[in-house]
Formats: structure tokens, C-alpha cells, sequence
């Protein structure tokens, strides 16, 4: 394996992860000045795939949601003024623009539907494959757009899209854990599930004088729902220590008392040190330790993205918590990629916490765990849900036949790139042929210096790109880890000291005229120390049987048979 990859201490099990990733999803702005940068998932994808943790897990690019799927949730006017709205027209929907909120937090920019109809097609697409056993995690960064109602736009979210999973889990589970670590208090979500008891929610978030101004300690839940509700309000500047002193006493809690058979966790990275809207001071290893702790119960998981505003922060913390999920630690140095140079000036892969003051005492922390654990035990242990059939959604079609567009491909070109993206490498598979210096196989000694050890040349810049200057690793693939403009300084200098050049023979030379021979070229020293010398006659060339391809003796006095 990578030096850039180190497998999990106390993995007891691989787990299958399906990773969800559409291209398109950083080609949309919320407008200049907005802190929500989706360009933040497309460096978190470069990340992914340099680092080469695409071996370890299947790529899709899911089917964007329709309308009809939106409304699982959403009302049909709301979702039908999403896909009507554009900047060109917003000024005919003034009206509904203050009825759905949109426009401030939530600006009408170009895309809009498409962005949202993204969001939630992961977000859906990877709770299908959970409930069908095609994985054990799914990952959609695109997605945890938390804030989102049933009928408005909230907190730069439009579409719910964790609601909309944890309905297509709910076809298949009797019951859903859903955990929010985002800075915000997961509002839309504990709304839209406030009444039921099958799906818990469980939020830390910071309270008090803070956006969205919900997420109190006593809000449980009501009706049926009571005591299934969990908030944990915290203050400014918590610390890794302190955040893992309350997350899991309270999750440990939560999966035993109500067993859960799904657990969709929101992994909103404005809780990290830094952050331009946030006031928590995680670093990045504190925020995964919450998806590692979460992985270990073996549940099937769906991660979700959600908040976070400074990009190269929330790139960081996302790939690293991808490698969790696929059983690897991700290496300390950053390697090259289209984004390299946001990571400057260390270039490495860790987000530190802050000399920020910490407002969360020990004792307030332990008086909020014991209530919320109290209210845990209110609800008793987990709820019976009565047996009933699976009810038929459009998405079925789709994930019972993957490959129902086949036939359509063209069989002359090449295989096509969903194919490819569902392909894994399995550990040890085979060699590392196509990426050298991967699992310490490659050996140091190239063939190239035997050549020159028996007189041959030396070809090429230095012995190859793998030898360029004094790297030992890719200069612009997924291992190197300078940037582009370094590896082609140390190319040009290795080139100009170690490439040969032919020559043109002295015969050529003598006539000055050719068509390669330049005025002023000097012979080659040892051909100057010859120039007096006639050259050696050439030795008559053997005539070669074209059938057996063996050498003919042939008598040099016999006329040639040739007509």
C-alpha cells in the first residue's frame, strides 16, 4: 500500500463503500461574497483521487432527483417554484420569494434545481444501496444540507436531502439514528421528525444567540416522538477532548437503548478550528474521530456532508474522513493536485485546533450529558413498527437493473467510465506496475544504470520521470508532492546535464551539406582523436533466410540469383 495510505489499526472487517461524486456539483455559485462554495466538494474530490483512494471504493455519479421524489417531502409548490425560478425571472416571483425565504441566505443563482436535484440524488441513491445490502457505507459530501423545510429554504439549504434518505432507509429499516456534528443545530431534520418515534435525532451544535436559534435541551420531541429528539448545546471554543468526552458517553448511549438498524451521520466541518461562520474549535482528527467512533458499531452508514466555509479546511476533513471510511489513514503531505497550491504554505493535511479560549466547563458538560442520557432513558427501548410491504418507489427500477442502459453503448469505443468508476482494487492485488512506488516493490536500482555501468547511454531526462532531480516519487501524479512548477525546473536542470544527444557521423559531416550537419559542430571527442584515420571498412552484410530467419552461407564469387 501508499505511503500516502496506512490501513486502520484494529480494522476487523473491510467495509464496502460506495462514493458519490458528480462533476458538475462545482460548476455552481451561490454569488460573490456568499461563504457557500460548492467548489469546496470539488477539492475534496481531487483529494480522493490523488490520493488514490479511489482503489478502495466504488465511484458513482447518481441520478440527479425528479420533482415527483422531492415531494416525498417538500410541497408540490415549493419544489415546483425551485425548478421555475431563474435570475432572469425572479422578478415576476417576488411574492413567492418572501413566502419560501429565498433571496438573502438562499439567493436565486443559475442552476439552481440542478444543484439541488444533485444534492439529493446521492444523498437518495446512497440510502438505496444501503437498504439493499450493495454496501456498508455511502458517502455524498454533496449532501447534508440540513436546514431545509418542508415548504422554504433555510440556511443557504433549499432541498432537504437528509430527509429524503432517511425516507428511502425507512422503507427498509425499522429504525434510523440520524447524528449531527455541524456548528448549526439540525433543524430541518428534527422537524420533519419530531412526531415519530423511528427515527432519532441526536445534534450537538452551538446554542444560544446563534443561528438557527433552535436545538434548546429540552426540546425531546412530542406526541409520539417524545424523548426521540436529542440536543446537546454547547459553547465557543470546544476542544477534541471535551467534544469526545460528551459525543461518545451519549452515541454509545443511543445505540444501545434504541438499536437502530441505519445511522445517517451529518458531517458538517463549520464545527472545525477556523472556520469563517463557526466558533468550535475541533481540529481535524477530533471531527473524524466521531466518524470512526460512529463506523465501529458496524451499522450501515450514510455520510453526509453538510456545512463549512473555509474551503481548504473542509476539503482536508472530508477526504481524510473518506479514508476512515474505506479503512485507511490518509499521509500527512498533501499531494499534488489541481487545488495544490489553497493548501500552502505547509502543504500537509492536517487542520489544528486554536489557542481559543474553551467556555465548556467540565461541569457544564456533564450537567447537559446527564440530562440528555435522562432523557434517553425516557424513552425507554427501542419502538416496535408493525410489518408491512416494501412500498415501490421509481428508484427501484434503477438499482435492480444497473446496467439496463447497456445495450445503448456503443460497442466500438471504449468501456465506459461507470464501469470503470465500479471497479475496486483489492489489497495486494497483482503488482504496482502502473503505479510504481506504491507497497515498496519498485526496486531502487534501475535497469537504465546497468547501462551505463557496460558502457551504454543514458536515455531520457535522468533515468526517467521517477528518477527526476532528487524525487523518489510522481512529479505530477498522484504521489508527488511539489508542485508542478518544481518538477519541471529539476527536469529541465536533469535534462541538461545527464540527456545525450546523436550526433551526426563524421561522414556526414565531412560534405557540410547534408541535411543534419550544421556549421561550426565539433565531432564528438572520440571521433576527434580518429579524424586523421581512415575509417574502418564495413564488414559485407550476411543475407538472412527470410522463412527460418537463419544465416545463409553464400560462396562471394557465385553470380547473384537475384533478378
Amino acid at each position: 500500500m501508499s505511503e500516502n495510505m496506512i490501513p486502520l489499526e484494529g480494522e476487523t472487517q473491510k467495509k464496502r463503500v460506495c462514493y458519490f461524486f458528480d462533476s458538475d456539483i462545482g460548476g455552481f455559485h451561490y454569488g460573490p461574497g456568499h461563504p457557500m462554495k460548492p467548489t469546496r466538494i470539488r477539492m475534496c474530490h481531487s483529494l480522493v483521487m490523488n490520493y488514490g483512494l479511489y482503489k478502495k471504493m466504488e465511484i458513482f455519479r447518481a441520478k440527479p432527483a425528479t420533482k415527483r421524489e422531492m415531494t416525498q417531502f417538500h410541497s408540490d409548490e415549493y419544489v415546483d417554484f425551485l425548478n421555475r425560478i431563474t435570475p432572469s425571472n425572479m422578478n415576476s416571483y417576488v411574492k413567492e420569494q418572501h413566502k419560501y425565504n429565498v433571496g438573502d441566505d438562499c439567493p436565486v443563482f443559475d442552476g439552481l434545481f440542478e444543484y439541488c436535484s444533485i444534492s439529493a440524488g446521492g444523498s437518495m441513491e446512497g440510502a438505496a444501496r444501503l437498504s439493499r445490502d450493495k454496501c456498508d457505507i455511502a458517502v455524498n459530501w454533496a449532501g447534508g444540507l440540513h436546514h431545509a423545510k418542508k415548504s422554504e429554504a433555510s440556511g443557504f439549504c433549499y432541498v432537504n436531502d437528509i430527509v429524503l434518505g432517511i425516507l428511502e432507509l425507512l422503507r427498509y429499516h425499522n429504525r434510523v439514528v440520524y447524528i449531527d456534528i455541524d456548528v448549526h443545530h439540525g433543524d430541518g431534520v428534527e422537524e420533519a421528525f419530531y412526531t415519530t418515534d423511528r427515527v432519532m435525532t441526536v445534534s450537538f451544535h452551538k446554542y444560544g444567540e446563534y443561528f438557527p436559534g433552535t436545538g434548546e435541551l429540552r426540546d425531546v420531541g412530542v406526541m409520539k416522538g417524545k424523548y426521540y429528539a436529542l440536543n446537546f448545546p454547547l459553547r465557543d471554543g470546544i476542544t477534541d477532548e471535551n467534544y469526545k468526552s460528551v459525543f461518545e458517553p451519549v452515541i454509545r448511549q443511543v445505540m444501545e437503548s434504541y438499536d437502530p438498524s441505519a445511522v445517517v451521520l451529518q458531517c458538517g466541518t463549520d464545527s472545525l478550528s477556523g472556520d469563517k461562520l463557526g466558533c468550535l474549535n475541533l481540529s481535524m482528527r477530533g471531527h473524524a474521530n466521531c466518524v470512526k467512533f460512529v463506523k465501529s458499531f458496524n451499522k450501515p452508514l450514510l455520510l453526509l456532508g453538510g456545512g463549512g466555509y473555509t474551503m481548504r479546511n473542509v476539503s482536508r476533513t472530508w477526504a481524510f474522513e473518506t479514508g476512515i471510511a474505506a479503512g485507511v489513514e490518509l499521509g500527512p503531505e498533501i499531494p499534488v493536485n489541481e487545488y495544490y497550491e489553497y493548501f500552502g504554505p505547509d502543504y500537509q493535511l492536517d487542520v489544528k485546533s486554536s489557542n481559543t479560549d474553551d467556555l465548556n466547563t467540565p461541569a457544564y458538560l456533564d450537567r447537559v450529558k446527564r440530562i440528555v442520557l435522562e432523557n434517553l432513558r425516557h424513552a425507554g427501548g427501542p419502538p416496535s413498527v408493525q410489518m408491512q410491504n416494501v412500498p415501490s418507489m421509481p428508484i427501484d427500477a434503477a438499482l435492480e437493473d444497473p446496467n439496463a442502459d447497456e445495450d445503448f453503448d456503443d460497442p466500438n469505443d471504449r468501456r465506459p467510465m461507470r464501469l470503470l468508476d465500479s471497479r475496486r482494487q483489492a489489497d495486494g492485488e497483482l503488482s504496482d506496475s502502473d503505479d510504481e512506488g506504491e507497497g515498496g516493490r519498485r526496486n531502487h536500482t534501475l535497469y537504465r544504470e546497468s547501462d551505463d555501468i557496460n558502457g551504454g547511454h543514458k536515455f531520457g531526462l535522468g533515468g526517467g520521470i521517477l528518477n527526476a532531480g532528487s524525487m523518489s516519487s510522481h512529479g505530477a501524479g498522484p504521489s508527488g508532492h511539489t508542485t508542478a512548477v518544481r518538477i519541471l525546473s529539476a527536469s529541465v536542470a536533469v535534462a541538461e546535464s545527464t540527456m545525450d544527444v546523436d550526433t551526426p557521423s563524421a561522414d556526414s559531416n565531412a560534405g557540410g551539406s547534408g541535411s543534419n550537419s550544421k556549421a561550426g559542430t565539433e565531432p564528438p571527442a572520440s571521433e576527434a582523436q580518429n579524424v586523421g584515420e581512415k575509417p574502418a571498412p564495413e564488414a559485407p552484410a550476411v543475407p538472412v533466410n527470410p522463412v527460418t530467419e537463419d544465416k545463409m552461407d553464400v560462396d562471394s564469387s557465385a553470380p547473384s540469383s537475384a533478378p
